[in-house]
């Protein structure tokens, strides 16, 4: 039987690894393109401030940049670890997307990054800007290919279960790059990054405005902020309505459970704004409802239908029945390959195969599974609908507080307004919103998806490793204790930098210029 503490303490190791890299990935692709768009005007202009203003913020994204490599890189480590049968099982097709990352984003990235930081003085202006460009495509890139590998977790398409190595296998890898859902999940997410970054430089410049420090550079970079994070909230808000259309036909369950729609509403369903959702009672009590809106959303029509949670788990019931024969199948061609009855039972019924590994929770052989243990299994599909509920509110919630929030700045900067003192504290308080609706949002993805490690495919309790709880627990207390170690080394020189503040190497609008530093060298940061 399956040790299922061994199964949850690895789901939460990972969980909490993802969530502490992810705590770096969005500020370094938002930071990323801000330095693009911050250079561009220093090569255009001519003008030494903005160089300074490059440099300033470059400083903030190499501190983060570091973290989030050293954060990420146990993260693949870990599929090994804790999750060998996964790797095993799905390898073939997961594998591929992180290789190409590696070898073509993350390679492009970490060179670049180095001329970036190095080549001020020793290459011209354009030839620079090009290396700050190759570092924002290289950390989207990045970005495209893991999203594609978790994509396929979603949705797994272009690839087929090989009963004779009882493993997936890619059959069409053009599928696996063009997944819809990969492609979703990967504009939703850079745009969410590009939200935090805009937070965290309009943040940080509100904190300089109240302060009265580098006033001229804080203005500059609040104008780039608020126009930046205007059209990214923006672009989150459609985006993310791109990736629940997505859901309709390829995540039923997820849409439903973040609905708290439990039966199939007449079309078109309405969107629930508020409502109390209950596992054990199988309804969401206290509803407020927008008519027809999630209709409108999900199916972009009048007439398409949301599939409700009762159906789908009824749906999910005839799926276990049918995959307990392909199942039967698989296990008479490990016995008779030439078997051809058991070939074409396993044709028929080969899309269901996952459904039937469901059972192995609760059975050793899910052809010995009652109507009781089927039906079991089939509600097994239904992940946390309360959690995912109120999460997917908190996210969307914060996704419009943004449009908002930049649309007040954007028309701050365009009036040349930046002594309103009530939206300059409002800004630096606001600085750890993003983070929470990234998190919570990359909560919900993966929340959503469960019990499946790929969806249809294989359960996540059947992909972990035999491991013990002792040796999980010890992992779980040493990153904890290592990250929190690079938790710490993160703020202070972050804030060390913030309080610094740019180094300033010409005089410009009235800002005195102190002693040149020295060419392509790191200057000191004070202990605070």
């Amino acid at each position: 039987m399956i040790d299922m503490a061994v199964v949850e303490l690895s789901r939460l190791q990972f969980a909490l690894t993802a969530l502490y890299h992810f705590l770096f990935v969005p500020l370094t692709l938002g930071l990323s393109f801000i330095l693009v768009i911050t250079e561009s005007v220093y090569v255009i202009t001519d003008r030494p401030i903005w160089r300074d203003v490059t440099r300033f913020w470059g400083k903030l994204f190499g501190i983060n940049f570091v973290l989030g490599v050293a954060t990420g890189l146990t993260m693949e480590f870990e599929f090994g670890t804790n999750w060998a049968y996964y790797s095993h099982y799905v390898g073939d097709i997961f594998g591929a997307p992180l290789a190409i990352e590696g070898l073509m984003a993350f390679f492009l990235e970490a060179t670049f990054v180095g001329l970036m930081f190095f080549g001020w003085d020793r290459l011209s202006k354009r030839g620079h800007l090009l290396t700050t460009i190759m570092v924002a495509v290289g950390s989207n890139l990045s970005a495209l290919w893991i999203l594609i590998a978790n994509g396929w977790m979603q949705h797994p398409v272009g690839a087929v279960f090989n009963p004779e190595t009882m493993r997936m296998e890619v059959s069409n890898f053009k599928d696996v790059l063009f997944n819809p859902v990969a492609q979703a999940k990967f504009v939703h997410t850079v745009s969410a990054g590009y939200v935090c970054a805009a937070v965290f430089v309009l943040g940080v410049s509100c904190y300089y405005l109240l302060r009265g420090r580098h006033i001229e550079m804080a203005k500059r970079s609040f104008t780039v902020a608020a126009a930046f994070g205007l059209a990214s909230s923006l672009s989150v808000v459609v985006l993310g309505d791109e990736s629940g259309y997505a859901l309709t036909d390829n995540q039923q369950m997820k849409l439903a459970a973040m609905e708290g729609m439990w039966e199939t509403e007449k079309a078109p369903a309405g969107l629930t704004l508020f409502g109390i959702p209950s596992n054990t009672a199988h309804e969401t009590a206290y509803e407020i409802k927008v008519p027809y809106v999630l209709g409108l959303i999900a199916t972009r029509s009048l007439s398409g239908e949301v599939a409700g949670i009762v159906p789908l788990v009824e749906r999910a019931d005839y799926r276990i029945r049918q995959g307990v024969i392909a199942y039967d199948a698989v296990e008479k061609l490990k016995v008779n390959r030439g078997d051809l009855t058991a070939r074409e039972a396993w044709e028929r019924h080969k899309n269901d195969l996952g459904y039937a590994l469901l059972l192995k929770r609760f059975v050793a052989d899910p052809r010995q599974a009652d109507d009781a243990t089927i039906a079991r299994a089939a509600w097994s599909t239904v992940p946390n609908v309360p959690a995912l509920f109120f999460m997917f509110r908190v996210m969307a919630g914060l996704g419009f507080f943004f449009i908002v929030f930049f649309a007040t700045a954007f028309a701050f900067s365009v009036r040349r307004r930046f002594d309103r003192k009530w939206f300059l504290r409002l800004a630096v308080i606001a600085m750890p919103a993003p983070w929470i609706a990234i998190e919570v949002g990359w909560a919900v993805a993966e929340f959503g998806r469960q019990p499946w490690a790929v969806d249809g495919v294989l359960p996540t309790f059947l992909g972990a490793s035999s491991l013990t709880t002792t040796q999980i627990w010890a992992t779980i207390f040493g990153f904890t204790a290592l990250y929190s170690v690079l938790a710490v080394i993160e703020v202070k020189l972050m804030l060390a930098t913030i309080r610094k503040g740019p180094e300033i190497y010409e005089s410009y609008d009235g800002e005195p210029a102190p002693k040149r530093a020295p060419a392509n060298t790191f200057t000191a940061i004070p202990a605070e």
